[in-house]
C-alpha cells in the first residue's frame, strides 16, 4: 500500500484501540516496512472518503493535508478522484432513478440515463458513469 506523508506524528492524536492477536500480525505482515500503524490509518482514510457527506456527495478535498486518492481511472490525472479501476471489481449495466454522480468523474448522472454499477473490492456498490471525459 502507498501512503503518502501525512504530516508528523507528533501532529496526530492518540487513539487506542484492541485488536485479535491474528489480526494485528497480519497488519504486520501486509504492512512490512511502513508499518502496522501506517496501514491502519490508511485504511480508516480511505473507509471515511468512501462515506457520504451530510449533502450526500462524497468527499472529494483535501482535508487535513490528505491528497484525494488518484489512479488508472476515467477522469484526467489532473482531476481528484475517489475511485479507480482497479478498485472495481464487477460491472452491472443500471437505470438510474435519481440524481448520482460518476464514482470517478463526479460527473452528474441525470435520472433515467443509463449508468454503471461498479462493485466495489469492499462491497460497495458505486454509481458509473457511461462517457469518458472529453
Amino acid at each position: 500500500m502507498n501512503t503518502p506523508k501525512r504530516g508528523s506524528t507528533s501532529e496526530m492524536q492518540v487513539m487506542s484501540i484492541r485488536l485479535e492477536p491474528e489480526l494485528k500480525e497480519r497488519s504486520r505482515e501486509i504492512s512490512g516496512e511502513q508499518g502496522y500503524q501506517t496501514l491502519i490509518r490508511e485504511v480508516l482514510w480511505q473507509f471515511v472518503d468512501q462515506q457520504p457527506m451530510p449533502d450526500g456527495k462524497r468527499s472529494r478535498v483535501v482535508k487535513h493535508g490528505r491528497l484525494p486518492r488518484r489512479g488508472n481511472c476515467f477522469a484526467p490525472l489532473s482531476h481528484p478522484t475517489l475511485l479507480s479501476m482497479s478498485d472495481i471489481r464487477a460491472t452491472f449495466r443500471a437505470i438510474a432513478q435519481q440524481e448520482e454522480r460518476c464514482a470517478f468523474t463526479d460527473r452528474i448522472i441525470e435520472p433515467q440515463q443509463i449508468m454503471w454499477l461498479g462493485l466495489t473490492i469492499s462491497g460497495e456498490l458505486v454509481p458509473l458513469s457511461t462517457t469518458t471525459p472529453d
